[in-house]
């Protein structure tokens, strides 16, 4: 079992992201925590009651935990004060696998907690340092793709999330301030589900995620990839 973290500069991203392969995680018994690096808002139609409300029930709908740091929506900052204070998390869970957006983004907080957890994975491991907990340095990093660019990924992986389409769905739709409320944001739950056929066709699946990784992944045979065994 992986003790793994899901960092999202907003309550939704995870969701959006790699919500198929969070509810797969889950179900193969990882302990999976999704990490809210603010509550997100102010929005047009949200507040922070309702939003923490939303965030609640898509993480039931996942079978995940979920906690917060506490940033500022819209001014997130890669700070030491920051860094400090996800690096404390990750001791507190001893995390093995750390997952955050692609760094590419024209999301200024999202550029920013990708950096902010990529420096803290390192705060982690350091000793002599006024942290909580023991240090760990997690294993795996990677991330997921949940960006504001018109980019076409080019992942380093995918993730078969076949049979867990449903349930990313209903995560996704459970922030209704951000995507049932707002007409114009509908169409963006279709666009995930369209992109994760497509994904899901380049390796012969109904539908897959697309995950980057700068470290190379290490195999110790072919069994476990999908088409093979």
């Amino acid at each position: 079992m992986a003790r793994i973290l899901v960092f999202g500069p907003h309550p939704d991203d995870q969701e959006l992201g790699m919500g198929g392969t969070i509810a797969r995680l889950v179900e193969q018994g990882h302990d999976v925590v999704l990490v809210d690096m603010t509550d997100g808002e102010p929005t047009p139609h949200g507040d922070p009651v309702t939003r923490a409300a939303e965030a609640a029930k898509a993480a039931e709908i996942l079978g995940v935990e979920r906690v917060q740091i506490g940033l500022r929506n819209r001014f997130v900052e890669h700070t030491i004060e920051a860094r400090h204070a996800v690096a404390g998390v990750i001791r507190e869970h001893q995390a093995d696998v750390l997952f955050v957006p692609f760094p590419e983004d024209a999301h200024p907080d999202h550029r920013a907690v990708t950096c902010i957890v990529e420096d803290a994975r390192f705060d982690a491991k350091l000793t002599k340092i006024d942290l909580p907990g023991e240090p760990v340095y997690p294993r795996w990093l990677f991330h997921y793709y949940c960006t504001h660019l018109r980019i076409i990924p080019e992942p380093s992986f995918l993730m078969d999330i076949s049979g867990y389409e449903q349930r990313k769905r209903d995560a996704i739709t459970a922030y209704e301030t951000q995507f049932v409320i707002p007409e114009k944001n509908r169409r963006v739950v279709e666009w995930v589900e369209s992109a994760g056929h497509y994904f899901g066709s380049r390796i012969g699946v109904n539908a897959a995620e697309p995950f980057f990784a700068r470290e190379p992944l290490g195999l110790v045979g072919l069994t476990e990839i999908v088409g093979i065994g």
